[in-house]
């Protein structure tokens, strides 16, 4: 579920519009999060206490469980489930896309330069030689502490559109709103760096910008361009979903749309709110029965669709044989990339995934390369694995929801993010 955002926590919204709102407003009500008592206009505010950063319960550990990396490498990869079992070799062009991103940051150049020496295609023997001699396996736990996490899939999809509207093709791709406001809240708090938030202006207000039911029910007053129209609206909110992918128009030639921004509302499962309504089973809310379910059902799609209040809108990319770009600004690569927490994972660094195969036991252990994001991707031992392009590999995604274990690769004397 490709690119979407970070988003803030509510408290951060309501700090950010009390903040504001108290260098306008002569009286207004204290707000309880932002604990400081309200000021006429212009008065200099007083010194309030800076807000704790969100709690970052899951927590890092080298793989061999000290408080500390040992110099020598050999006894933590030989603890890294499934190291011997890969072939890293197929992960190197994903390698060399974030490394063409992480050399600009010094802690990363040496290792990247070091890459860029073995060349567009080593051997997985040279590639597992690089990462053992310049690289340490930290192990990702979440609190308890805990080893394993949720990983599932996402996939590049192909939905049919039309770039004009007609009785078939009535169903808007939306480019980005021009009246919402992103707000970056580490340039008010370092500590909420990876945090933004979406708005509007209302008055002298900032407040949240409309969700998925709202923008439905506003319909054309709302301020954003429709990019193309597709014919299906449960393919075109599984676009959404996914983040990006590709729309077949009717001569046949492919458009390819990526994420460019989203509404701020948190993601809302739909298979979860069938599963809670006793719509579907736990085994059938995969995404083919969740569109069973909707073409089943027409007469209920809104309803099921405004259970999530999410929204994306898309940009038009250039043509090409690649995959979609992810948050890293690189194209993902199939079966090697995967979305992750930024807040725990750097972007662009290398991962060594332990996981099984969807709906099986069947061991899926692989150097990944963490180079997207997304809404539900949230915790330390958390992934979304990048499964391609087309309806084989949507089968996969679709199916995924294994549980695994991760290792964040970083180069020598590099500490994970605390």
């Amino acid at each position: 579920m490709i690119p979407f955002p970070a988003r803030a926590p509510r408290y951060a919204l309501a700090l950010l519009v009390s903040l504001l709102a108290a260098c306008t407003t002569p009286s207004i009500a204290p707000d309880v999060n932002a604990k400081c008592p309200p000021q006429g206009p212009c008065a200099p505010c007083p010194v309030c206490a800076t807000p704790a950063a969100p709690s970052a319960t899951p927590i890092v550990r080298p793989a061999d469980a000290t408080a500390e990396p040992p110099p020598a490498v050999q006894g933590n990869w030989s603890s890294v489930k499934g190291w011997s079992e890969d072939e890293p070799a197929a992960a190197w062009p994903a390698l060399l896309a974030s490394c063409s991103r992480l050399a600009r940051q010094p802690p990363w150049k040496p290792a990247c330069d070091m890459a860029s020496t073995l060349g567009s295609a080593p051997s997985s023997a040279q590639v597992r030689r690089y990462f053992e001699q310049h690289f340490v396996p930290w192990q990702l736990l979440n609190s308890g502490p805990s080893s394993e996490g949720l990983v599932t899939g996402y996939y590049e999809p192909l939905i049919r559109g039309s770039r004009t509207r007609n009785s078939q093709y009535a169903w808007p791709i939306h480019g980005v709103p021009s009246d919402m406001l992103t707000i970056e809240l580490g340039d008010i708090y370092p500590e909420l760096k990876p945090l933004r938030l979406r708005g509007r202006v209302v008055g002298n207000k900032v407040l949240p910008y409309w969700s998925r039911e709202e923008l439905s029910a506003r319909g054309a007053q709302v301020p954003y361009p429709v990019l193309l129209w597709a014919d299906d609206p449960i393919d075109l909110f599984f676009l959404q979903v996914q983040g990006s992918g590709r729309v077949q128009l009717p001569d046949g030639q492919h458009v390819r749309v990526g994420y460019a921004d989203q509404n701020g509302h948190p993601y809302q499962s739909i298979g979860r709110w069938l599963v809670s309504k006793g719509e579907l089973s736990l085994d059938q809310a995969s995404m083919d029965g969740i569109k069973r379910w909707a073409r089943e059902n027409p007469h209920r799609l809104r309803e099921l669709l405004n259970t999530n209040p999410s929204y994306v809108f898309f940009r038009e990319l250039p043509a090409s044989n690649a995959g979609p770009i992810g948050a890293l600004n690189v194209p993902l690569t199939e079966g090697r990339s995967i979305a992750v927490d930024p807040r725990y994972v750097p972007l662009g660094a290398p991962v060594f995934l332990a996981t099984t195969h969807p709906l099986s036991t069947r061991p899926l252990n692989r150097l990944m390369l963490a180079q997207d994001t997304g809404s539900a991707i949230k915790g330390a031992v958390r992934a979304d694995f990048f499964w391609g392009f087309g309806e084989q590999a949507g089968r996969e995604a679709g199916r995924m929801r294994q549980q695994g274990q991760m290792w964040l690769l970083l180069p020598k004397g590099v500490s994970p993010p605390r």
